[in-house]
């Protein structure tokens, strides 16, 4: 480990440093972990399934930096591409090789994508693409649905999951009436609510935006039809419909949700995955409405870092690899040993545990119902997470540190290593719950 001055080997002594220099000591609010007990950690390295604190504690992960390492840390292939990239030149403002052939390789890959532009975050991804469709549409208002998040952009933090439901508020404080006034709000799975809020409003509709599978209150999947209705609906008001597929792009095969499940949006927002650990994200859709944005066309878009090459490179190296290996039969397998083991060692122990589960992605819910929306997982024991996060910390299990949070497993995780955590959460159910201060041993 390096430091800038010689001080501090412990996550205390770092996170007291960081309170001095950054708003409340993070740079994105839900590592602060105020949503379970305790101090964040400080993290030197990863590699595989595992990383290693400023401590020296090994943690198996399965946070994944919130969904972008599918393939683990430190995947050899990815750092060389990063290493012979970053060797070339970090970055030119000017086009790029690779830029082209990773837009090649996203289009060849979701069979509804025509065209795509690269941007640096998902965030800008989501904001380039309800422009696009108020561009496309002369409309202004968007459908969006309580609990999915968007990214920060101020029109899709109204009643926004992720990090704001972790610290308990529907909206975000700087957001004007007037920006938020455009937003309709539907419970996620409700068809019936959208169905409403299209006879009603359909003409100023421009775009109907949702996660095809919720992963920002926990993990919750569509009900059959859910996604197939919003097709439906947006077609019948004029609107474009958008998946945002930040998380679930790639997830759960080698293409998006999208295609996976046979419904085809008009615009897609990628990122996490597509960037191999880098920051990078992507919108893309039909051609007629992708060359409406400049310079072909009057909606604005640009990025200094956009396609940038090291990021690019990264995002190349990932989906290969994805493609030659997929990974993605194992990575049910495993969602299953894990989600079943979970199941299996809390009803041993009397306790209220509903895991839910997609493939690789989990969340455990504790004293929760069927969470179908955001109103059910609400219910949940979310004090029940916290001392659960605890002691599986203690125990070298690295988990979301929010309920409302998904876990990811990855291909360097292995059926050991999945093993181990059930034995380690059988342990803790039969045992009293944590203090906060409680780390690994």
């Amino acid at each position: 480990m390096s430091t800038t001055n010689g001080r501090g080997n412990d996550s205390k002594t770092w996170f007291e440093r960081a309170c001095r220099v950054i708003p409340g000591g993070v740079n994105s609010p839900v590592r602060a972990f105020q949503a379970v007990g305790g101090e964040p950690l400080y993290v030197v390295k990863g590699s595989g399934a595992r990383i290693t604190t400023v401590e020296g504690w090994e943690l198996i992960d399965f946070c994944g930096s919130w969904g972008p390492l599918i393939l683990g840390h430190a995947r050899e292939e990815v750092v060389a591409a990063i290493r012979e990239a970053a060797a070339e030149g970090a970055t030119f403002g000017i086009n790029t090789p690779r830029e082209v052939e990773f837009a090649e390789l996203l289009c060849s890959l979701i069979p509804y994508l025509e065209m795509v532009r690269l941007v640096s975050s998902g965030t800008e991804a989501v904001m380039t693409a309800l422009r696009l469709a108020r561009g496309c549409t002369g409309r202004q208002k968007i459908i969006k649905f309580d609990g999915c998040y968007h990214g920060h952009t101020d029109c899709m933090l109204v009643a926004a999951g992720s990090g704001l439901l972790t610290g308990g508020l529907s909206s975000s404080a700087g957001v004007s009436p007037a920006v938020a006034a455009e937003i309709f709000v539907a419970p996620y799975n409700d068809l019936a609510a959208v169905q409403e809020i299209v006879r009603r409003e359909g003409r100023d509709v421009a775009a109907i935006i949702v996660e095809p599978v919720a992963g920002n209150m926990g993990l919750v999947p569509p009900e059959p039809g859910f996604l197939a209705g919003l097709r439906v609906s947006a077609d019948r008001c004029g609107a474009l419909l958008i998946f945002d597929e930040v998380i679930t792009g790639f997830r759960f095969g080698p293409t998006t949700y999208g295609a996976l499940c046979g419904v085809t949006p008009d615009l897609t927002c990628l990122g996490k995955i597509i960037g191999g650990g880098l920051p990078v994200g992507a919108v893309g859709g039909r051609r007629d409405l992708m060359t409406r944005l400049a310079p072909l066309g009057p909606v604005y878009q640009a990025g200094t870092l956009s396609g940038n090459p090291v990021a690019v490179a990264a995002g190349l190296a990932t989906l290969r690899i994805l493609t030659r290996e997929q990974p993605y039969p194992a990575l049910e397998r495993l969602g299953a040993q894990l989600a079943e083991g979970l199941t299996a060692a809390a009803r041993e122990q009397g306790v209220a545990l509903r895991c839910a589960r997609l493939g690789g992605v989990f969340t455990p819910f504790f004293g929760a119902g069927a969470g179908r929306n955001l109103a059910e997982v609400k219910q949940c024991d979310t004090q029940r997470y916290a001392a659960f996060f605890r002691g599986m910390l203690a125990r070298g299990c690295y988990l979301a540190p929010s309920q409302f949070e998904v876990g990811f497993i990855s291909a360097a995780h292995t059926p050991e290593m999945i093993a181990d955590v059930v034995r380690a959460a059988r342990e803790l159910f039969a045992a009293p719950a944590p203090a906060p201060s409680e780390r690994p041993a």
